[in-house]
C-alpha cells in the first residue's frame, strides 16, 4: 500500500483540485490511502476532505503547529509501506504517471528516497516562474548528484521503514524541514528524481513576497540546517 499524506491549513481554495485527481479508480489501481493531516483549519478544509471520503487527522490547536509536525502526525497513522508526502496546494501534471513512477521507485532497492520536478500552475505561470523553477530543479538534481540530498516538500517519497529509522521530519523546524530530512535520507542511499513527473504548485507565496525574498529565506534556513541543525525561521506564515 502507498500512503499519500497531505498536510493542510485553511486550504479550501486549492485542495479540491488536488483531491479530485485522487479518484476511486486511481486509488484502487495503485492501492492508495489518502490522509489529510490538518494543522487547525478554520475554513471548509475538513468538510471538503470528508466529502471526498478521505481520512482527516487534526492536531490539538494548542500545540505548536509546523508542517513537519503535520507530516509526522499523518505518517504515524499511515498503513502503507511507502509514504508519499505532498502539499495541499499542488496538482499533478499526470497523476497516473506519477504513481507509476512511485511504483518504479519502490522496486529500486538502491533508492532511499524520491522527489520530482516542481513547476507553477500553467494557467498562472510567468516567465520569471519558468526561469526560476528551471534553475531550481537543476539545483535539486545537482545536490542529489553530489550526495548532499534535497527534495522540496511538494514531493517527498520515502519507505516507511527508513522514515521511522530516521525519526521522520524534525517537527521543531518551522522551515527547511524538507531539506533536513532528505540530507539524512541521502546518507543511506540515492535520491531518485522521478523521470517524466511534474507536480504543479501555487505561485501564491512567490507573488506575495517575490523570488528574491523567498530565495534569501531558503538560503538562511538551509545554512541553519547545515551548521546549527535547526531552522533560522521561528515561524512560517501561511499565504492563502
Amino acid at each position: 500500500m502507498i500512503s499519500v499524506i497531505i498536510p493542510t491549513l485553511n486550504e479550501e481554495k486549492l485542495l479540491p483540485s488536488l483531491l479530485a485527481q485522487l479518484t476511486p479508480d486511481l486509488i484502487g489501481a495503485f492501492d492508495l490511502e489518502v490522509l489529510i493531516s490538518d494543522g487547525g483549519s478554520t475554513d471548509a478544509t475538513k468538510e471538503i476532505v470528508e466529502r471526498h471520503g478521505f481520512r482527516f487527522v487534526s492536531k490539538p490547536v494548542e500545540e505548536k503547529q509546523t508542517i513537519a509536525g503535520g507530516r509526522n502526525a499523518g505518517a504515524a497513522l499511515a498503513r502503507g509501506e511507502l509514504l508519499v508526502f505532498i502539499n495541499g496546494d499542488i496538482r499533478f501534471k499526470d497523476v497516473h504517471t506519477f504513481f507509476e513512477q512511485v511504483q518504479r521507485f519502490a522496486s529500486d532497492t538502491n533508492a532511499a528516497g524520491a522527489t520530482c520536478e516542481v513547476q507553477v500552475f500553467p494557467e498562472e505561470e510567468r516567465l520569471t516562474d519558468v526561469l526560476f523553477h528551471f534553475i531550481h530543479n537543476m539545483y535539486v538534481r545537482f545536490l542529489n548528484f553530489i550526495g548532499e540530498g534535497m527534495g522540496r516538500g511538494e514531493c517527498h517519497i520515502i519507505r516507511r521503514e527508513l522514515f521511522e529509522q530516521l525519526g521522520g521530519y524534525n517537527s521543531t523546524m518551522a522551515a527547511g524541514e524538507d531539506y533536513d530530512l532528505f540530507r539524512r535520507v541521502r546518507r543511506t542511499g540515492k535520491i531518485m528524481f522521478l523521470p517524466k513527473v511534474v507536480v504543479y504548485e501555487s505561485p501564491r507565496r512567490f507573488r506575495k513576497y517575490g523570488y528574491t525574498h523567498i530565495v534569501w529565506g531558503w538560503t538562511r534556513n538551509a545554512l541553519a540546517v547545515v551548521f546549527k541543525n535547526r531552522s533560522s525561521s521561528e515561524s512560517w506564515d501561511a499565504v492563502r
